[in-house]
């Protein structure tokens, strides 16, 4: 077996073949040098400085070399060849395989505008790019984030714990308002006024020098550390190269099996039949991408299991931390119970009658009842 990418998905099927009791041969490359990481916690508590570089590591060093794990860290796959069962990789070596899961995650987006290329500017996907805006941000006064994304307003909260002055921008009228609505957006935005972010709304950044970010709308913000926030894309380029179908991501079944015998795709490229939605949906979350992971490890070795896990994360902001099981990407309601500003809430999203994902603030069990109820497919 050989599993291209060693984050979240690809560490999980690693173990989980093993945990299966696969015997043979499992590669698992990393493009990047370091052991699989935490990558949530790259823009949380990591980030804020409240939680120190050793908690990362997902498993202690000697573990891959126990479980007979080769790791091949530092180099990328740049080639694969499904009739040959073959991947070449950046180092000129080629890994044979019987089976191949394809892990490569995603790629941050870097806006294209005059001062995006300055040392000071970063985006927040890797441990290295943790590491260089925390060693920015020990002599930075004035953080500018662009972007409301959850990555983005992350690292806002965790540069204003550092005790940076934070401006957030970004194009639309509420942070999140995409993903949670507009009640959601309103509180969002409020929790981190609360904590002195400054956000303007409906602009973009249209230059970036060595101590300012220029805005659309005119405005100069004092800038000495940037954090790009704007959303990522899957990275999709070898399996394209290789003829895998792809839409928006590397479409796979219910037993997350791509177009090609052999190659099967997990995490935040696999675009997949959600059996609770009924569409076809690529999602990028952590707890998504293992339990992924583990359901293409099984499949590997002859399970034929369905992928069928609701989709489920989190996103902490200071000392909030929002809940959220399932998937909807549009709805025609939105039901708020409780006190989003109490921090006691719970926030369905329906379309036709239907409950899609239910969001909560401090209401654990309202959420996992609301996750067992899409493992039985039984809505409400």
């Amino acid at each position: 077996v050989v599993i291209v990418g060693a984050g979240a998905a690809g560490a999980a099927a690693a173990e989980e073949l093993r945990k299966a009791g696969y015997t043979g041969p499992v590669t698992l490359v990393g493009a990047e040098p370091t052991v699989p990481t935490d990558r949530p916690n790259l823009s949380k508590d990591f980030l804020a400085g409240s939680a120190p570089e050793e908690w990362l590591p997902l498993r202690p060093a000697g573990f891959y070399a126990e479980q007979n794990i080769r790791l091949r860290l530092g180099v990328a796959a740049t080639g694969l060849d499904p009739a040959a069962r073959r991947v070449t990789l950046t180092d000129g070596q080629i890994l044979e395989y019987g089976a191949l899961l394809l892990a490569t995650g995603a790629e941050p987006v870097r806006l294209s505008l005059p001062g995006a290329e300055l040392p000071h500017v970063h985006c927040l996907r890797t441990l290295a790019d943790s590491r260089a805006i925390i060693a920015g941000a020990t002599e930075a006064r004035h953080a500018v984030v662009i972007g409301a994304s959850f990555i983005g307003l992350e690292a806002a909260a965790s540069l204003r714990a550092r005790g940076l002055s934070v401006d957030v921008v970004a194009p639309e009228a509420r942070p999140l308002e995409r993903v949670m609505g507009p009640a959601v957006g309103d509180f969002i935005r409020r929790l981190h006024e609360e904590h002195g972010v400054r956000f303007h709304l409906g602009e973009t950044p249209e230059r970036i020098t060595v101590s300012e970010v220029t805005l659309s709308g005119g405005d100069v913000l004092p800038a000495d550390l940037v954090v790009m926030g704007v959303g990522v894309r899957p990275a999709v380029s070898l399996a394209q190269a290789a003829g895998l179908s792809l839409d928006r991501g590397v479409v796979v079944n219910h037993y997350l099996e791509t177009s090609q015998a052999g190659i099967w795709a997990a995490g935040d490229i696999a675009r997949y039949p959600d059996p609770w939605s009924g569409e076809a949906v690529r999602i990028e979350h952590w707890v998504v991408a293992e339990r992924q992971g583990q359901t293409a490890a099984r499949n590997m070795l002859g399970a034929r299991e369905r992928y069928a896990a609701p989709p489920f994360f989190w996103s902490a902001h200071y000392d909030v931390t929002l809940a959220y099981v399932g998937h909807a990407e549009r709805w025609d309601a939105v039901e708020v119970s409780g006190s989003l500003d109490d921090r006691d809430a719970t926030v369905v999203y329906r379309r036709a009658g239907r409950v899609l994902a239910v969001l909560t603030l401090f209401r654990d069990l309202v959420s996992l009842r609301a996750e067992a109820a899409m493992e039985r497919a039984d809505p409400t």
